[in-house]
C-alpha cells in the first residue's frame, strides 16, 4: 500500500505565521509538523510516500526531508497543488503515483497518538471500497461527522448544526483505486474546493465503506492557534508518533 500525505494550501487561518513557511512546517513541540504524519505512516508500515505541498513555499519541503533519509527511507516522492482546491482536488494529483494500488491519506495537520497500523491491516484485507477512521470528541459540530449504526457508515455531514453522532471523521483515510474516478465526477462545493466528505459519502451510497474508531487522542493542529498549541501539549506531555 502507498502513501499520501497531504500538506497543500495556503494556511490563512495561522496567519501571520504562515506568511513566511507552510503551515506544514510549523513547530510541534520538538519537531516540524510534517514529521508527525510521515513517521505515522512509517510506524503504519507505509513507506512508499507522496507528499503533496503547496503555497509559495514548497521547496522548503525538500530543503527539510530531501530524500527521507532520517526517517530511514530510502526515497520521498513530491508534487505540487496550485491555489487551494480541496483535499479531493489534492489527492486526485496523486493519481500517477497510486498507479492502481490501494492507498492511505493522511492530511498533514492531523496527529495521532497511537498506531494505526490495525486500520491498515483490515483495509488491505477488503476487497474493494474505503475506510475512515473516527474518533469521539465533546463537540463535533466543527468536523464532519460520521452516522454510523450496526457497524456500517450511514451517512457523513461536514460541520452540521445538529450532530448525529459525537464522531468526527479525521484526517486518515483510505480508498482503494477506484477513488480517482469519483473525485473526476466532484463538483466544487459553496467554498470553490472538491470536497473529501463528497467522496467518502460516495463509497457510503456503494456500500462500500468501512470504519475503525482511532485508539488514543488526535489532533487537527492546523486548525486554529488554539489548536496548535493544544496538540504541541498533548506531544510534550503523552508522545506522539515516535519511532518504532
Amino acid at each position: 500500500m502507498k502513501g499520501v500525505i497531504l500538506a497543500g494550501g495556503l494556511g490563512t487561518r495561522l496567519r501571520p505565521l504562515t506568511k513566511i513557511t507552510n503551515k506544514h512546517l510549523l513547530p510541534i513541540y520538538d519537531r516540524p509538523m510534517i514529521y508527525y504524519p510521515i513517521q505515522a505512516m512509517i510506524n503504519a508500515g507505509i513507506e512508499d510516500i507522496l507528499i503533496v505541498c503547496g503555497g509559495n513555499h514548497a521547496g522548503e519541503f525538500l530543503r527539510l526531508l530531501g530524500n527521507g533519509k532520517e526517517f530511514g527511507l530510502k526515497h520521498l516522492n513530491y508534487t505540487y497543488q496550485e491555489g487551494e482546491g480541496g483535499i479531493a482536488e489534492a489527492l486526485g494529483l496523486a493519481e500517477y503515483f497510486i498507479a492502481g494500488q490501494k492507498v492511505a491519506v493522511m492530511l498533514g495537520d492531523n496527529i495521532v497518538e497511537k498506531n494505526f497500523r490495525r486500520a491498515k491491516e483490515e483495509f488491505e484485507a477488503q476487497p474493494k471500497g474505503a475506510k475512515i477512521l473516527l474518533k469521539e470528541v465533546e463537540n463535533p459540530r466543527p468536523y464532519g461527522v460520521a452516522e454510523v449504526s450496526g457497524g456500517k457508515v450511514l451517512g457523513i455531514e461536514e460541520k452540521p448544526e445538529h450532530p448525529k453522532s459525537n464522531l468526527a471523521v479525521i484526517g486518515i483515510y483510505f480508498y482503494d483505486s477506484q477513488v480517482f474516478d469519483i473525485i473526476k465526477t466532484l463538483k466544487p462545493s459553496g467554498r470553490g474546493e472538491l470536497e473529501i466528505t463528497d467522496v467518502n459519502n460516495a463509497y457510503i451510497e456503494r456500500g462500500e465503506m468501512t470504519y475503525t474508531v482511532l485508539d488514543g487522542w488526535w489532533g487537527d493542529a492546523g486548525e486554529s492557534f488554539e489548536s496548535l498549541i493544544e496538540v504541541s501539549n498533548l506531544v510534550y506531555q503523552t508522545g506522539a508518533n515516535k519511532v518504532e
